[in-house]
């Protein structure tokens, strides 16, 4: 089976060039690498011709169109039997297409998706990033796992389709604020089949601070009420609880100035709370440091995408 990898960058040479290196360690090398620059100022064209005696590769320049119109420009080019999107802060481990491979010579599904770990050389804060992103106790822990409820919806950070796929729903129809959730969408509403194979996940380095992480999870919240735009019925009572933890925390962190009986009721839960994130992100991570900061990654993936959710449908209530 033959793979064409489709990854768009813009103003990230640096984090291309670790993709790539990663990738010339595969284990499974039928496949060739679409590198669509978005147009970026801080181009990666060079580093991408270092690896051409590495990897089947070609470069592609063209005007700014977002990320889902640059995967569509790379879909129109590419050759294999699947196209599979990475976005560019992924290191992607050595077994993964042959993982990938074996399991769709046993089930040949329509459109897949993986999970994403953090790896060993990322920061503690990267590490407590992804935590956060892939917690129960989060509802970053509803996607990436064998428990997902309901159909499979992949994601554009790892995630593959048939080339019949791109061919029937004719790719990405939005290309920022939720274009993946809306491809995924269209594929399972055009008959497709999709699945998660848990073992093909990437390390997927996500932000590098937390204030860059702050506005991600802002974004987030902001896209799933952009999405519910065409799918209204795609807002789940799971997309609301950023949004009410938000508020519950707001109301907690108000209490001191008018009810402090009710505070000091209210601190205890808080408290266990807080705990239960600690010490289940260090059993995970086994790092003291990591685990303290993940109460804060957690605590901003909740209020973060909470209150993009509340502010886009406050201005689409009032547009």
């Amino acid at each position: 089976m033959f793979f064409s990898v489709i990854i768009p960058v813009y103003n990230r040479p640096e984090e291309i060039d670790e993709l790539l290196e990663s990738l010339t360690q595969q284990s499974y090398t039928h496949f060739e690498v679409l590198i669509i620059e978005d147009g970026s100022d801080n181009v990666c064209k060079e580093i991408a011709n270092n690896y051409s005696s590495k990897l089947d590769i070609r470069y592609f320049y063209k005007g700014n169109s977002g990320q889902g119109f640059s995967r569509n420009f790379g879909f129109e080019r590419a050759k294999g039997d699947y196209f599979v999107v990475f976005d560019s802060d992924c290191l992607i481990p050595s077994h993964y297409f042959e993982t990938v491979n074996n399991y769709l010579k046993k089930h040949p599904i329509d459109a897949f998706g993986g999970p994403d770990r953090a790896h060993s050389s990322f920061s503690p804060v990267q590490k407590a990033i992804s935590y956060a992103m892939t917690s129960p106790l989060t509802t970053g822990g509803i996607r990436g796992n064998k428990r997902h409820v309901g159909t499979f919806h992949p994601r554009s950070f790892n995630m593959g389709i048939s080339r019949e796929v791109y061919e029937r729903t004719d790719g990405y129809h939005i290309t920022r604020m939720g274009e993946d959730i809306e491809f995924s969408i269209r594929i399972i509403e055009n008959g497709f089949t999709t699945a998660l194979i848990e073992q093909a996940y990437v390390y997927h380095k996500r932000r590098t601070n937390l204030a860059e992480f702050f506005k991600q999870l802002h974004f987030f919240g902001r896209a799933r009420i952009n999405i519910s735009r065409f799918y209204p019925e795609e807002i789940k009572f799971v997309h609301l609880i950023p949004s009410l933890f938000t508020i519950g925390l707001l109301f907690f962190i108000s209490l001191p100035l008018w009810n402090i009986g009710l505070f000091k009721i209210l601190l205890i839960p808080f408290l266990v709370l807080c705990a239960l994130m600690f010490f289940h992100s260090l059993i995970s991570t086994k790092n003291i440091t990591i685990a303290s900061l993940s109460v804060l990654t957690s605590f901003i993936q909740l209020t973060a995408y909470g209150i993009g959710f509340l502010q886009e449908t406050w201005s689409q209530w009032w547009n």
